[in-house]
């Protein structure tokens, strides 16, 4: 059994896999201002709560996008389980081919999620991680990454429309009854809701365009349920998908 932590710049996502099965996901607020001791209280808290010794794993990887936090989670993770942590970046196998102006620049995140896409589905395909950013990734019929998109999530421009405004209210994300909303809090839902999985629609079309063929489309990250259901594309969701990167990507570089 593995630990594998997704560090996003919202939260932490922490899954144990065993196998080819993920065990369980949760998810911890990512803290900038925690540190190692305060990240080891907490993941050791979720581990006891799922019934695992953290001795008994076998390792762990990571996958950031915060640097900072990478810096104290993963002395954590090590003090933990006793063993190195595998952290994804540059110089790690990933059989991945990777076309794009600076391959080492592209993100953790985005590495796992193409790497778990090609190795589970149909190419071409494109992957949409929505996350704090919506990120975007294109693998092309010969399972080579060739670039995508970075968009503002769909909290981000939620906040940025509240924040930014006198008299519009910081709401939730309830999905939306009719197209047509009847009240401020109503327009607000439909317009984030259904102007995201517009975006989404449009740059799948142009990306299709562009490559001259129909690509699979993987949805994964923790507003996919929210945004993919109202997308007229057909796509997967697959809540999994950047876990099961980093199981692929533990067994090409975990030392034996």
């Amino acid at each position: 059994m593995i630990l594998a932590l997704d560090i996003g710049n919202t939260n932490v996502v922490l899954g144990a896999i065993e196998g080819e099965q993920i065990l369980f996901l949760e998810r911890m607020a990512t803290d900038r201002s925690a540190t190692e001791i305060e990240y080891m209280v907490r993941i050791r808290s979720v581990l006891k709560y799922r019934g695992i010794d953290p001795e008994g794993l076998e390792g762990a990887i990571i996958c950031s996008v915060v640097p900072i936090v990478t810096m104290n989670v993963r002395p954590a993770v090590e003090q933990l389980t006793g063993k190195p942590a595998v952290v994804v970046g540059p110089g790690i196998k990933t059989g991945l081919k990777i076309n794009i102006d600076n391959p080492g620049a592209l993100g953790a995140d985005r590495v796992a999620d193409a790497v778990a896409a090609v190795n589970n589905y149909p190419v071409p395909l494109i992957t949409i991680d929505m996350g704090t950013a919506t990120t975007i990734g294109v693998v092309d019929e010969t399972k080579t990454f060739i670039g995508g998109m970075i968009v503002p999530g769909v909290m981000v421009s939620l906040n940025a429309l509240a924040g930014g405004t006198a008299q519009l209210p910081h709401i939730s994300l309830d999905p939306p009854k009719h197209a047509i909303g009847r009240n401020t809090v109503e327009c607000m839902q439909n317009g984030i809701i259904y102007h995201n999985a517009a975006g989404v629609d449009g740059m799948i079309a142009r990306i299709e365009q562009q490559l001259g063929k129909k690509c699979t489309v993987v949805m994964t990250g923790g507003l996919s349920a929210v945004i993919g259901p109202h997308c007229k594309h057909e796509m997967i969701i697959d809540p999994e998908l950047l876990l099961k990167g980093l199981m692929i990507l533990y067994r090409k570089n975990a030392k034996k």
